[in-house]
Order: C-alpha cells, then sequence, then structure tokens
C-alpha cells in the first residue's frame, strides 16, 4: 500500500470516528411538582431545543405531579426519623418507564435533568433530608442510564415562602439547592423569583413566567451541553 493510500485510509477512519462522535440524541428530562407540572413544555421548550440541535436530535421527557415530595423520586427514601413511605421512587420508576419507551435502541449524546421540586419538602420539615435524597435521585439515575455525565438544572424554589408565607425551612431548602449545583461541575441553579408576579405566589404567572422559564432552562441546558461536550 503506497504511503498516499495509507494516509488517505487514515484520514478516512478519523473522518468516520468524528463523524460517529457526532452521533446521538440530546435527551431532555423534565420532572418535577406542580410549578414543572404547569409548565407549558411544548410551547415553551420544545421549540427552542429543536431550533437548536435539530428536531430529529432531541427527545424530551416530562415527569410532573403537582405536591409530591422528592421520595416520589427517591428510592428508599427516609426521614431523619426513620419514616419511610410505601410508595417511594413511584415517580421516579414511571420516569425510567418513560425514558426506556423513548430511546430503545437510540443513541444518546446527551442528557440533562431538569429540576423543579421542593415545596413539598419544605413544608413538610424534611429539608434536613433533601440533599442527600437529591444526590440518591442522581444516583439512581446514573446506574439505570449507565452514564455519569448527566447535566443537572435546578429550578430553586421562588420566594413564595419569604414574603408571601414565610417560612424558615422554605429559605434553608432554597439554600440546599444552590448547594447542589455549586458541588456538582455539571449542574446549575437558575432564580425563578421574578415568575411569580408581584403577589409572590406559589405558582408563576401564566404564560409569561413560564415562558421566561423555558428561556432559562434553553439557555442553561445550551451552556452544560456545551461546557462539557467531549
Amino acid at each position: 500500500m503506497s504511503k498516499a493510500l495509507t494516509l488517505l485510509t487514515l484520514f478516512a477512519l478519523l473522518s468516520f470516528r468524528m463523524d460517529a462522535a457526532e452521533e446521538g440524541k440530546h435527551l431532555f428530562l423534565l420532572s418535577g411538582q406542580s410549578n414543572m407540572k404547569r409548565f407549558q413544555h411544548k410551547q415553551f421548550f420544545i421549540p427552542a431545543v429543536h431550533a437548536e440541535y435539530g428536531a430529529g436530535n432531541v427527545i424530551v421527557i416530562k415527569n410532573a405531579e403537582g405536591g409530591q415530595p422528592i421520595s416520589m423520586w427517591r428510592k428508599g427514601w427516609m426521614s431523619s426519623n426513620g419514616e419511610m413511605p410505601k410508595d417511594t421512587g413511584r415517580l421516579y420508576d414511571a420516569l425510567i418507564d418513560r425514558i426506556k419507551e423513548n430511546t430503545d435502541g437510540v443513541v444518546i449524546k446527551s442528557v440533562t435533568l431538569i429540576w423543579m421540586q421542593g415545596e413539598a419538602d419544605a413544608k413538610a420539615g424534611h429539608v434536613d433530608v433533601y440533599a442527600r435524597s437529591f444526590r440518591g435521585i442522581l444516583k439512581q439515575l446514573e446506574k439505570d442510564l449507565s452514564r455519569n455525565d448527566i447535566n443537572v438544572i435546578i429550578g430553586r424554589l421562588s420566594d413564595f415562602g419569604i414574603k408571601r408565607r414565610p417560612n424558615n425551612a422554605w429559605k434553608e431548602l432554597r439554600h440546599v439547592q444552590m448547594l447542589l449545583a455549586d458541588e456538582n461541575p455539571r449542574a446549575v441553579w437558575i432564580d425563578t423569583d421574578d415568575l411569580n408576579c408581584e403577589q409572590d405566589e406559589l405558582h408563576y404567572v401564566k404564560p409569561d413566567g413560564y415562558r421566561t422559564l423555558g428561556e432559562r432552562y434553553v439557555e442553561a441546558a445550551g451552556k452544560l451541553i456545551e461546557k462539557n461536550r467531549k
């Protein structure tokens, strides 16, 4: 084989490997309680990520239910007093089922978990185990998806529990959410204090609050994906 042909073969192999590395779809997981449930992802999220990555290169799965504590995602969740609900992990199992249905045989290029939850735990006084619980959910997801490169976006609790109904646990949980983002190089938290109108309601203003929320999700996801590209 000539030297020129050898070089051509080498370049072809390198090109194939680069193309293969670029293959795969971006998986976005939107999960949480009422403000995620109310988030109109088909209107304020999916069009933006389609425009950014191509409709054929994106899978978006939303898994949300109002009023639910983190124990519905964390399997084997236990309070600091040893309490353990019977149906721990129910919403997590539903999320995994959806992921399997939508990714069977699909190469996944990146995974981004967008998390908006915590109101129920602040109200119930379970802030002391929230960080441990969230880390456990992430470990569950890493194990079930067989990857350790999951991007995380945490929508921090709004100022409802500070201004509208002052609650020390609410303030503490906001701090925990920020710490969870700061400790993880693949995680960020986003501010939601300006999304619930001048009355500082529990839920965000429709549609403007959720539209802005979607913009922040998309911007944060794009930065994480670009930052952590291999």
